[in-house]
């Protein structure tokens, strides 16, 4: 039983940081029946540890985000919810379609998902499927969140492995009761008036879009949820979603409807063209490609046919997708069951089928191969072979050697279909061993099976025989259209369709536990403390399994769009787990504390793939008063490599960025480019990408250690004076033994400017061109173990209550000031480098300062609003070629308005918009570019959004 005295506490401390105005009055009142009534207050788990307490607040720092501020804020998708928060960097969105893996993960402090450990009432989520290891929250059910809790480093002693950057736990609603019935509407709007952009496609005659776009992007939304009591003892929640995004392609809005070259002062583009363009040599004695300067030219087609040096430049922008199609079913139950005190199961079990489209610009055949076509073949006109003879001396019975740039525009664009059927099934029992001591045991199951259909793409063999190169022959080849390419627009639509084929890949991952512990008061108390200690005893086994099979097409890269083969992966691993916490209060009602407590844990964790791991924490807990607490804590947390890290197979693919030896004014000297493999007389001569994508060589490595973090937390929480709370928490984390690869563009560079094999190793340029993106040129950055990573800062938390003008104003400040995000990737080797506001190194958009700064407003009758500050601090250095961004990035501020109305005592109408002003993102070249000429999904990146909802409620 608690003393008042305690209760004050425990409702002051629940007030303060994290906690919405809703949630924390909502804790007030209960609290403060609780203390009328003289009974005692329920104890809760929060984030960070299973010892059950009485408050919101830890020894670590933990945000929360209530259920009022997810619906408030009117999205259909959990990501965009969670992207909005400070901490939070955008990761797999909505807003990618090429590379998307069709999931939707977080990134707390930018350290990337795999470092983010992601629960559900504090239990771990499977892996989201057979492109990504990170959960995949799109199957949260957002209609049943009742909170969520962000917590900053470590954590892997209370949950094990992946809580280096932090956990991020979904508190479900499993005391719902009633029915609850949402419908929710949305879409964007866009003013398009950007001079800069259409005065850059004006210039090279494309096409885009003026004026308001009208309502785009529509989603809508529709959710059940329902809840009551299993007799007398128990209690069940079931909820069902549906979930149908319709697309937004890029020509939607100007400022994404056309490609901006790395400078960003043009329109730039692809070389791949619907009027072709091509490399053409006469063949070394080998039949490869004669590269030598002044040895081969660089031709397209004139309106008759003929051969000319004006090449084409392909506008790829407007067909690809900015907003993908999605459509997504949930189902699930939440169910517990009182036998006795001593015996109460319980059961989650969650479903989802989500299927999206990720669609990019058409196939083409991409400068892939080196074609042996023949003089005498029937696809040349006597004018071209005429041209071919003078230029090269090429004769009858001879052939030439030629790379081929032809975009399938016949063909529509590529589509890779996307499948997702996610199962998560949690069986447990929890209940009481003694008056001070409980206990809970758990099986759970998580399986996510995922497909991927790529479509639209051209075949590659199937050129060969098309153009009779090679040896092929189309005339003796059964169903065979030849490719008409060296024709001015004679490929037709049956031809083109011929040569196109479908790649297909199937996976599934699992994740079992086996766990549980017992915790409780063990009779025994410090001398200064009439409080005992509190102590968790546990074990886990946790097994992980991955298994991804890729078709013929897929394995051997067979499509010419891919960039390079996908191949099949199997592996798994399993990991042992010992656990403890203990919390040790101190003293107790000193001068200079009420209470001051230490917080314990360790966990011993054995992996199959690499052996033993220890992890541990240490933390104070010093409430100095009712008003006034002081925390700090260290954490150790190991992250061991995931099965995709371990497994993938080394295979191509392509990065985006820049080979700053390319082009005819590089931008490093030829000394220089001469260490990444540059001739001198390539050196001016090295073509660069049009669409800024270079081949490099990815993959895992079953070798890679597990990464060690450390993190140092201490704060301040705060109640100075009456409806006024805050909290400030310094955090620092240092993480060795980093996994992962180092970004190409900087493994170039730095080739460059030290020489040294560990980067210039990994440059390898095709033979006599010097190019990294045409032939067999590429970069290879697989899987290592990297060096340090050292990130630090410091999270406000504020609110402000106030009465208004009859009402009630409550203010919520919560922010992230970033001090630190450095690499080293390579200590003594190359130099660290710092990627809070800047754009060098391949760093993301990290402003110093982000803020969410929320009025919301309660009249006390029907109707309430909210108005939102969203804050994105500016990006101050930059030192590439990128001309927009030569300044930097300004800040950036987002307002969002909101009004919600309770038409009668079941009805509640929400309508809002976001981005008011129509504020567009920030706008960046072609290398810097995540989508669409922006940093899409981190700033707002289709204008407006607008939403409204009806909620009726029984």
């Amino acid at each position: 039983m608690f003393t008042n005295n305690k209760l004050s506490k425990a409702v002051k401390l629940a007030m303060i940081f994290g906690v919405s105005s809703g949630a924390a009055m909502s804790s007030a009142v209960m609290a403060q029946e609780a203390a009328a009534e003289g009974d005692s207050v329920e104890r809760i788990s929060v984030t960070g540890s299973r010892i059950k307490r009485t408050d919101l607040e830890t020894a670590s720092p933990v945000q929360v985000t209530s259920k009022e501020e997810i619906k408030i804020a009117g999205f259909t998708r959990v990501e965009d919810m969670m992207n909005s928060l400070p901490q939070i960097e955008a990761s797999n969105t909505a807003f990618q379609s090429n590379g998307a893996t069709g999931t939707a993960s977080l990134d707390l402090r930018g350290m990337g998902p795999q470092r983010t450990l992601v629960l559900i009432n504090g239990r771990r989520m499977q892996a989201g499927g057979i492109n990504s290891s990170a959960a995949d929250i799109n199957q949260i059910p957002a209609a049943l969140i009742e909170r969520v809790e962000v917590m900053t480093g470590g954590g892997s002693s209370t949950y094990g492995a992946d809580a280096v950057a932090g956990v991020v736990n979904f508190v479900m609603d499993k005391n719902f009761e009633g029915l609850e019935i949402t419908a929710n509407g949305s879409g964007y709007q866009h003013d398009n008036d950007n001079k800069y952009i259409q005065s850059k496609m004006d210039a090279r005659g494309y096409e885009y879009p003026t004026g308001s776009s009208g309502i785009d992007g529509k989603s809508y939304d529709f959710s059940v949820t329902m809840g009551g009591e299993l007799g007398d003892k128990g209690h069940v929640v079931g909820y069902m979603t549906y979930m149908k995004q319709t697309e937004l392609r890029q020509g939607a809005r100007d400022y994404s409807s056309c490609a901006l070259s790395a400078t960003g002062t043009s329109c730039g583009g692809s070389g791949n063209t619907p009027i072709p363009n091509f490399y053409i040599s006469s063949p070394n004695a080998d039949g490869s490609f004669d590269w030598d300067e002044g040895d081969y030219e660089y031709w397209s087609l004139n309106s008759d046919s003929s051969f000319t040096p004006d090449t084409q430049v392909y506008n790829y922008a407007p067909i690809n997708f900015f907003l993908r199609p999605n459509e997504r079913h949930t189902i699930g139950m939440f169910a517990n069951y009182e036998i006795n005190d001593h015996f109460r199961p319980y059961m989650e079990a969650m479903f989802m089928r989500d299927r999206t489209v990720a669609q990019i610009a058409e196939s083409g055949t991409f400068f892939n191969d080196n074609y042996l076509i023949d003089f005498d073949s029937p696809l040349l006109t006597d004018g071209q072979r005429a041209q071919l003879t003078d230029r090269f001396g090429l004769q009858s019975g001879d052939q030439f050697a030629a790379y081929i740039g032809k975009r399938n525009v016949e063909g529509g664009g590529r589509q890779d279909q996307l499948e997702h059927n996610s199962f998560r099934l949690v069986l447990g029992t929890e209940g009481e061993i003694s008056d001070t001591w409980t206990y809970d045991t758990t099986i759970q199951y998580g399986s996510t099976s995922s497909s991927s259909a790529y479509l639209n793409d051209f075949f590659g063999p199937r050129i060969f025989t098309a153009l009779s190169a090679n040896g092929e022959d189309c005339a003796s080849t059964d169903g065979c259209i030849p490719y008409e390419v060296f024709k001015y627009n004679g490929v037709t639509t049956e031809a083109a369709r011929a040569l196109t084929g479908t790649a297909i890949m199937n996976g599934v991952t699992e994740q079992i536990i086996f766990g549980g512990f017992v915790t409780g008061e063990t009779g025994v108390s410090f001398p200064g403390s009439d409080t005992p200690i509190s102590a968790v005893l546990g074990a886990e086994y946790r097994k992980e399994n991955y298994s991804r099979t890729a078709d013929e097409v897929y394995e051997q890269g067979l499509l010419l769009g891919q960039g390079g083969t996908t191949k099949s992966i199997y592996g798994g691993y399993s990991v042992r787990e010992l656990y403890s916490e203990l919390r040790v209060p101190l003293v107790q009602d000193i001068a200079i504390a009420d209470g001051i407590a230490l917080d314990l844990g360790y966990r011993w964790s054995d992996y199959s793939t690499s052996g033993a791991e220890p992890t541990y924490k240490i933390a104070v807990d010093w409430d100095v008063n009712d008003d006034w607490k002081l925390r700090g804590s260290f954490n150790r947390a190991v992250r061991a490599a995931n099965n995709i890290e371990l497994y993938a197979p080394q295979s191509e693919g392509l990065w985006q960025g820049a080979d700053p030896c390319s082009g005819a004014t590089p931008t490093l000297t030829a000394a220089q480019c001469a260490l990444t493999g540059v001739t001198a007389s390539q050196y001016g001569n090295i073509s660069k990408s049009p669409a800024d994508q270079y081949n490099g060589l990815f993959g895992g490595s079953p070798e890679l250690k597990p990464e060690v973090a450390d993190t140092v937390s201490f704060g301040i929480v705060g109640n100075p004076f009456e409806d006024f709370n805050f909290s400030v928490d310094y955090w620092n984390i240092e993480l060795e033994d980093a996994i992962g690869a180092i970004d190409a563009e900087i493994i170039v560079t730095q080739c460059a400017l030290t020489g040294n094999s560990a980067f210039c190793d990994n440059v390898q340029r095709t033979p006599g061109s010097g190019s990294l993106w045409l032939g067999e040129g590429r970069v290879v950055a697989t899987n290592i173990n990297l060096g340090k990573l050292h990130w630090e800062g410091v999270d406000l938390s504020a609110n402000y209550n106030m009465e208004l003008f009859g009402g009630n104003l409550n203010t919520n400040l919560i922010g992230t000031y970033m001090l630190t995000k450095e690499y080293d990737n390579i200590p003594g080797v190359s130099p660290a480098f710092d990627c809070v506001s800047t754009l060098d190194y391949g760093c993301f958009a990290q402003p110093e300062w982000r803020h969410v700064l929320a009025f919301n407003y309660d009249t006390g009758s029907f109707w309430r609003a909210t108005l939102k500050w969203r804050f994105y601090g500016e990006i101050a250095d930059y030192s590439g070629t990128d001309t927009l961004v030569q300044d930097g990035i300004d800040s950036q501020s987002f307002i969002d308005l909101k009004g919600s109305f309770a038409v009668n005592d079941y009805t509640t109408l929400l309508i809002g918009v976001n981005n008011v002003l129509d504020r567009e993102p920030p706008m960046v070249g072609g290398s810097l570019a995540t989508n669409g000429n922006a940093i899409a999904g981190f700033y707002d990146t289709l204008g407006r959004y607008l939403h409204a909802s009806v909620t009726f409620k029984f």
